[in-house]
This record gives structure tokens, sequence and C-alpha cells, in this order.
């Protein structure tokens, strides 16, 4: 149930109707840069609520011995 070839094809000949070839390559320019801006987030989070993780199991560790 996702999107498809053929309402992908149409969604690219709106978006060229209405912005103009012009501008596309500056429309793609700024999605990917959102895009690599969500996975740095993302892989920043990760990392840090993963340290947090084995920080807090470290500390449940040395409190058992």
């Amino acid at each position: 149930m996702g999107i498809g070839f053929s309402e992908l094809i149409f969604i690219l000949v709106i978006v060229l109707v209405v912005f103009g070839p012009g501008k596309l390559p500056e429309i793609g320019k700024a999605i990917g840069g959102g895009i690599r801006e969500f996975k740095d987030a993302q892989r920043t989070l990760t990392s840090h609520f993963t340290g947090k993780i084995e920080q807090s199991d470290s500390e449940e560790g040395k409190n058992k011995s």
C-alpha cells in the first residue's frame, strides 16, 4: 500500500509544472540536506541513549559487587 511507479511519475510531473525545471535542482538539494540532517540527528540520539544505557548497566554491575 505504498506509492507505485505511476503515482511517483504523476507527482514528479506536478512538481515540474508548479516549480519549473530551473527550481528542481534547488528543491532536490534542499530535500537531500533535510534528509541528511535528520539522519545525523537520529545517529546522535541513538549514540547518546546507547551511551546512557551502557553507563547505567555498568553502574548497576558495580552496585551488585
